[in-house]
This record gives structure tokens, C-alpha cells and sequence, in this order.
């Protein structure tokens, strides 16, 4: 009876784990959602790169993390915040430029920082996030921390990534490259600039473990990130891994997509990773009841994100540090 017990409860925590991840991969949509339309109202000024569509990559990966592990985004980075802990209300007035916003209204769209969640930046540098992560794992090995970068498939292209393997693997640092491969590098195929077109491979010339994993697939990311931090945790250091994914928008707000193939956008949003999340959860035996709940709250959680940052003052300007501002 003990043995039972113990599997129904653990079955149900998991359960709720899951459910618990649903509801952030939502609340990443819904917040990118509203941000399109507050740019289109002329509410967020610069512009925008949204992460609708890529919502299982980051959540999965920070499934695996404890909450004081280092995170480092891209200027996509407003799903890696929020997957991260980032307050919506807080990341919303971010956007909308308020003195309440977590850098205090002056990082925007791009440039989101949260130290108190691990969030060491979201970098606008293509491949930025590669040497802010790798400097973070550097202080992460004597505090027994792991440290994640986020990048795209074009960052794999340049110096930043070459040179931070080359180091990682060499100081076996506990750092974990995530490749999140939307087939594009702004408007451009990856195909079309990438030599050899696989990129776990390239990590054997720095015999750093590496693995491809379908980015739209919460569980299956979930279990190639857990195997990496387990791995960095124990010393044994860095691990590549190539999340295949898509964005559902263009690149930024400029970007119609046009670009794309016929029927390309409609196949990968038949492999929607909310879609398939929640198909999941149903086939565990998690209700309609609970998940049309779940949805309901998120819904109502941005909701009240946007209007509470819309009515925030914009910050002083004659105050020159971010934190007077959230003081």
C-alpha cells in the first residue's frame, strides 16, 4: 500500500509539473499576443522579435534549472525571461517603457535583464548570448550553479560560438549551448548559409556532447536539457543542444514572412507546441475542465499585466540608475 501511495503522489506532482509548464508556455503566447498588439497601437516604441511558436524550447530547458541558475536570451528573449520567472506585470511595463518595468523602463524590447531570476541579459548581438553565458559559467563551477545560452541557428556562424565551445570544452565549464533552429536567420534559410547544415556536429570538433531534439516537444526538451545539467552538475561540462523549432511570426515587427514557402507557416502550426502540450495532458488524463481553467487564468493574469503596466508613470529622466526607479 506504502509503494502505491508513493507512485500516485509522485504521478501527481508530475502531473501538476506539467500542467505548472502549460500554463508558462500560455502565459509566453498571451504575453507576445498582447506586445503585437500594443506595438500596433503605437504603445511599444523600437520594435519587436517575438518568440510565439518557440514557447517549449525555452520552458523545457528551464524545467531542468534551479531557480538561481544563469540564463542568458536573445533579443528574442521575452519567452526566456518569462520561462526564467520573469514577472509578466514587470516585463510588460519593460515594454512599454514605465518606471516600473524590470530594468526600470529603459532596456525595451531587447536588452531584459533580471538578475534576481538568473536572467543575466537578452543580447540584440547575434550570438551575444554564447560569451555572456560562458562568462557566467565560469562563476557557475565554483558555486555549483550551470549556466544556459540561448542563440539561433545563425549564431552558430559566427566567431562567438567557435571560440566559447572551444573554451567551455577546455575549462569543462558547466555551460549548456541551446540552439534554437527556426530554419531562418532573419530572412534568410539556414540551408542556405550553413555549411554541412547540421549543427549538433559541429560541437565533435570540440568533443563536447551534442543532440538534436524536437523543439516543439516540451517532454522531449525537458529530457535532453535535464541530461545536460546533470551532466554539467557533476563536472562533467558543456553540452550542445539543437532545439528544431519555428517562429509563427516574421522576424520583427518589419518582417511580413513573406519569404516563406507556400503552406510552410501552416504545417509547423499544426505542430503548434501549445497544441501538442496540451494533447498530451489530455491523453495523461488531465481534464478539459482543468486546462480550459488554466487557459481562462492566463488569459485573465496578461490581461491585468497590460493594464497594470499601461498605467504605471514613465520613469524620471533626470534618474539615472534603473533601481531608483523600482525603488
Amino acid at each position: 500500500m506504502g509503494s502505491s501511495k508513493t507512485g500516485t503522489s509522485e504521478g501527481t506532482e508530475r502531473q501538476a509539473r506539467y500542467i505548472d509548464a502549460y500554463a508558462r508556455m500560455l502565459l509566453i503566447r498571451a504575453f507576445e499576443t498582447a506586445i503585437h498588439r500594443l506595438f500596433l497601437r503605437g504603445e511599444v516604441h523600437g520594435t519587436t522579435h517575438l518568440y510565439a511558436g518557440q514557447e517549449a524550447s525555452a520552458v523545457g530547458v528551464c524545467l531542468a534549472l534551479e531557480p538561481d541558475d544563469y540564463v542568458a536570451g536573445t533579443y528574442r528573449g521575452h519567452g526566456h525571461a518569462l520561462a526564467k520567472g520573469t514577472s509578466p506585470v514587470a516585463l510588460a511595463a519593460e515594454m512599454l517603457g514605465r518606471a516600473t518595468g524590470v530594468c526600470g523602463g529603459r532596456a525595451g524590447s531587447m536588452n531584459v535583464i533580471d538578475l534576481e531570476h538568473g536572467l543575466i541579459g537578452c543580447f540584440g548581438i547575434v550570438g551575444g548570448s554564447i560569451g555572456a553565458a560562458l562568462g557566467a559559467a565560469l562563476s557557475a563551477k565554483r558555486q555549483g550553479r550551470v549556466a544556459v545560452a540561448f542563440f539561433g541557428d545563425g549564431a552558430t556562424n559566427q566567431g562567438y560560438f567557435h571560440e566559447c565551445l572551444n573554451m567551455a570544452a577546455v575549462e569543462a565549464l558547466p555551460a549548456i549551448f541551446v540552439c534554437e533552429n527556426n530554419l531562418y536567420g532573419e530572412f534568410t534559410p539556414m540551408s542556405a548559409v550553413t555549411a554541412g547544415g547540421d549543427i549538433p556536429a559541429r560541437a565533435s570538433a570540440y568533443d563536447i556532447p551534442a543532440q538534436s531534439v524536437d523543439g516543439n516537444d516540451l517532454w522531449a526538451v525537458e529530457a535532453a536539457a535535464r541530461e545536460a545539467v546533470d551532466r554539467a552538475r557533476s563536472g562533467g561540462g558543456p553540452t550542445l543542444i539543437e532545439s528544431r523549432t519555428y517562429r509563427h511570426y516574421g522576424h520583427s515587427k518589419s518582417d511580413p514572412g513573406a519569404y516563406r514557402a507556400d503552406g510552410e507557416l501552416e504545417s509547423w502550426l499544426e505542430r503548434d507546441p501549445l497544441r501538442l502540450a496540451r494533447e498530451r495532458l489530455l491523453a495523461e488524463g488531465v481534464s478539459e475542465e482543468i486546462l480550459a481553467t488554466v487557459e481562462a487564468t492566463v488569459e485573465e493574469e496578461i490581461g491585468a499585466a497590460v493594464d497594470e503596466a499601461l498605467a504605471a508613470p514613465y520613469p524620471d529622466p533626470g534618474l539615472e540608475q534603473a533601481s531608483e526607479f523600482r525603488g
